[in-house]
């Protein structure tokens, strides 16, 4: 900042003329008034080197953020409670299939009361909005399109909650020696291996894939003319 923004906050003529001060006196409260200028001069050139002395502090100044407390934060939920939590029930199965239990727990991040959600979600069930049963079927075909086996399977399902007994039927039906030879002839071709360290690649694959060792065996035996 110059010197100039520092208007002379005394008039000496003015003063010598009312007190009649001589010109030792004067001089001196000129020396004052200079001392006093050129430390504000330099106070105001120093300034931007704050910074630099004391970043923890002005970083803490400038760049602070309000960081809320986590029990601060789950107060501030939503809170929903009847109708806005129905209707954002509606929204949640709009979008996907829910199995009761993600639905339940989906919902009771946002609700007020968890046993209105429970409440709730068992009136959709009965209602048919959500469906175990379908999230099931849906979760069966998925699967089966990926390549997965019936444990791969009921592991997706357990992992929901979702009794694999709803879909027992399907299960049974499924041909799974075929779809482990179908998956056997993407990776390794439709060669019979007779190779010890072949066949037990196969095998570890498959079973990964969630197949069980007879439809296994079937698979890595099947030649390309038994179709």
């Amino acid at each position: 900042m110059s010197e100039n923004k520092f208007p002379k906050l005394i008039d000496y003529a003015a003063l010598k003329q009312q007190f009649g001060e001589d010109e030792q006196s004067c001089s001196r409260t000129e020396q004052i008034y200079s001392e006093t200028t050129s430390a504000l001069h330099f106070a105001s050139n120093s300034a931007p080197n704050i910074n630099k002395q004391y970043p923890a502090y002005t970083d803490a100044i400038d760049d602070q953020e309000y960081i809320e407390d986590p029990d601060e934060q789950q107060s501030k939920r939503p809170g929903l409670t009847g109708s806005r939590l129905r209707s954002y029930a509606f929204a949640v199965l709009t979008r996907k299939e829910y199995s009761k239990n993600d639905l339940i727990e989906k919902l009771a991040l946002y609700a007020e009361n968890r046993d209105e959600v429970i409440e709730l979600v068992n009136e959709l069930a009965r209602e048919n909005y959500q469906s175990d049963q379908r999230l099931a079927e849906m979760l069966l075909a998925s699967q089966k399109r990926q390549g997965k086996g019936p444990n791969r399977i009921k592991m997706a399902l357990k992992n929901k909650k979702v009794d694999s007994s709803l879909i027992s039927e399907e299960l049974k039906e499924t041909d799974w020696a075929e779809q482990a030879y179908q998956l056997k002839v993407k990776k390794f071709g439709t060669e019979v291996a007779n190779e010890p360290k072949l066949k037990a690649k196969q095998i570890r694959f498959l079973q990964y894939r969630g197949f069980d060792m007879d439809a296994i065996m079937k698979a890595i035996r099947r030649k390309e003319q038994d179709f």
